[in-house]
């Protein structure tokens, strides 16, 4: 469960498709590196559960391409006081500095123990075990006391504080029951786009495409699927082939592997758009309309 901005839960887990290719327009790392991080922030701001990297020119493995985006999408994601031990030092991350910050509730500023309250949740690391349980980092001063838990060392956890004094213990929590928005989960999904969507793994797919019907006409049709869906996919093509041409590799047609087909930028005044800016274009017609 989700909560919708810091009251109401929203039961609903949405995801987004992006292309293995998206950065491939890009020749430099710093270049792709800021477009990264724009569709990490946007995915933030508009609270999207899980981001995909999906294989989109099926004659390549796009394995380096794909790493890059996962690794840095997840590297945004990761609170900034766990990053150097769960990332270390990678060549991908050589312009994370110019990454933008995500700032979310599990984003936390306040590194000062005196200030945590009961009921807190934060995210952590596994650092040591002693006969009591886990010592684990959360971001404040001194670690923290897991009680009775044995788990891998450097293994991240999400934890609740239960007791605020001069050892601090949590216990463990999973991302369901916590009422802020979260984070996403990122993957890279190996396989292609036309099979992720003919699995039929959600309950409500979406794909935007420039040939797609104007988000206007049938907007009343997706509000209808989107209310009775748990779980909705929005998928983006690539910035050399639309999300039609990506799936027409497998000899399918968009519309049948699809329940909606939108063009959410009507009468674009530019010849192309691209996919970090659909992206932004689409979640915001999206929110508005579904308030999700």
């Amino acid at each position: 469960m989700y909560k919708d901005g810091k009251h109401s839960l929203r039961k609903k887990k949405i995801s987004i498709a992006i292309p293995a290719s998206v950065v491939s327009d890009t020749p430099h790392l710093r270049e792709k590196t800021s477009k990264i991080g724009l569709i990490g922030r946007t995915a933030a701001i508009f609270r999207i559960d899980e981001i995909i990297v999906y294989r989109d020119v099926l004659k390549e493995n796009q394995t380096a391409e794909s790493d890059l985006i996962v690794t840095l999408l997840a590297y945004m994601e990761t609170p900034q006081y766990l990053r150097k031990r769960l990332f270390g030092l990678r060549p991908e991350l050589r312009y994370a500095g110019i990454l933008p910050p995500l700032r979310t509730p599990h984003h936390p500023l306040d590194r000062k123990i005196r200030n945590l309250k009961v009921g807190e949740y934060r995210e952590g690391i596994i650092l040591s075990k002693i006969h009591k349980g886990t010592l684990v980092d959360i971001g404040v001063e001194q670690p923290v006391l897991l009680l009775g838990e044995q788990l891998p060392l450097g293994r991240r956890v999400t934890v609740k504080v239960m007791k605020v004094d001069k050892q601090v213990e949590v216990a463990m929590a999973e991302r369901d029951e916590i009422s802020e928005y979260w984070g996403y989960v990122v993957s890279f999904e190996r396989r292609s786009l036309g099979k992720i969507l003919k699995s039929h793994s959600f309950d409500l797919a979406i794909a935007t495409s420039k040939y797609g019907v104007p988000f206007e006409s049938i907007v009343e049709g997706i509000a209808e699927k989107w209310k009775k869906a748990q779980t909705i996919l929005i998928v983006f093509g690539a910035p050399s082939r639309g999300s039609y041409e990506i799936v027409k590799q497998e000899g399918l047609d968009l519309g049948d592997v699809t329940d909606f087909v939108t063009n959410t930028i009507p009468k674009q005044g530019a010849e192309t758009v691209r996919t970090e800016e659909a992206i932004t274009a689409s979640l915001a017609i999206f929110n508005v309309q579904f308030r999700f």
